[in-house]
C-alpha cells in the first residue's frame, strides 16, 4: 500500500473519486453522478453495465477529450467501446490486478447481486484500490484480504439493511462510507446511520456529494 495521503471525494450515488500526488482515478461515474465526475482523472474504473454505474456518452467523451484516460471495467462494458479506443479500454475480471494512474488495483467478484429470481443476473467486479479502499459495485462482494475502507452500497433495489449490516460485519472493515445512496430520502438515512452504525461493528459515516477526506 502507498504511504502517500489518500484523499477521497464523493460524487453522488456510487462514484467516488481517489486522489493522490496530484493523479486521480474514478470509479463509477454513472448517469446520477455530476456531469464533471471524470474530468481530469487518468483512470476510469467500472464496475458493470447498469445506467447509475456506466454513462457510455461521458466515457466516450472522457476518452476523446484526453489521450491519456484509461478505462478498466469488465467485458459486458468494454466490448462497447474498445474498438473505438484501441488499447485503452482494458477488459479485467475477478483475480485480476494492474496499475492505474499509480494506484494498484485488486479485482473481486463475478455476479451482480439477485434483484429478483426472475430478473437474469449480470457480471459485476469490485476494486480493491492500494490494498485499502473496497468498492464492491452491485455486489455484497468479500473480498479474501483486509479492508481498511468499505464503500458501503446502502441502498438498492437488490438489497435490505439487514444483508447491508452483515455485509459490514462480513467485510470487518476499519471504516464504511456510504455509496449507491441517491435512491435513499433524507427521512430514512437517520435510520440507515444509527442501525448501521449501531449494528455494523465499523466506523459508519456518509458524506454529501462533494465532500472529500483524508484515508
Amino acid at each position: 500500500m502507498n504511504a502517500s495521503s489518500l484523499n477521497l471525494v464523493k460524487k453522488t450515488h456510487s462514484c467516488v473519486r481517489l486522489e493522490r500526488d496530484g493523479r486521480s482515478l474514478v470509479i463509477d461515474p454513472g448517469g446520477f453522478s455530476e456531469d464533471d465526475a471524470v474530468v481530469g482523472a487518468e483512470a476510469i474504473l467500472v464496475t458493470h453495465e447498469h445506467p447509475d454505474h456506466f454513462d457510455e456518452g461521458r466515457l466516450r467523451a472522457a476518452l476523446e477529450s484526453d489521450p491519456a484516460v484509461q478505462v478498466w471495467t469488465l467485458r459486458s462494458v468494454a466490448e462497447r467501446m474498445s474498438a473505438a479506443f484501441p488499447g485503452r479500454v482494458h477488459t479485467v475480471g475477478h483475480g485480476d490486478t494492474f496499475t492505474a494512474a499509480g494506484f494498484e488495483v485488486q479485482v473481486h467478484g463475478e455476479l451482480h447481486a439477485v434483484i429478483h429470481p426472475d430478473i437474469p443476473r449480470i457480471t459485476n467486479i469490485g476494486f480493491l484500490v492500494d490494498g485499502s479502499v473496497f468498492h464492491p459495485g452491485d455486489a455484497l462482494t468479500v473480498p479474501d484480504h483486509p479492508v481498511e475502507t468499505l464503500m458501503l452500497p446502502v441502498m438498492a433495489p437488490w438489497s435490505k439493511i439487514s444483508e447491508v449490516i452483515d455485509y459490514v460485519r462480513e467485510v470487518k472493515p476499519r471504516r464504511a462510507i456510504d455509496i449507491h445512496d441517491a435512491l435513499l430520502t433524507d427521512l430514512a438515512r437517520p435510520i440507515y446511520d444509527m442501525q448501521i452504525g449501531a449494528l455494523g461493528g465499523a466506523d459508519h459515516s456518509r458524506l454529501t456529494p462533494g465532500d472529500a477526506t483524508r484515508l
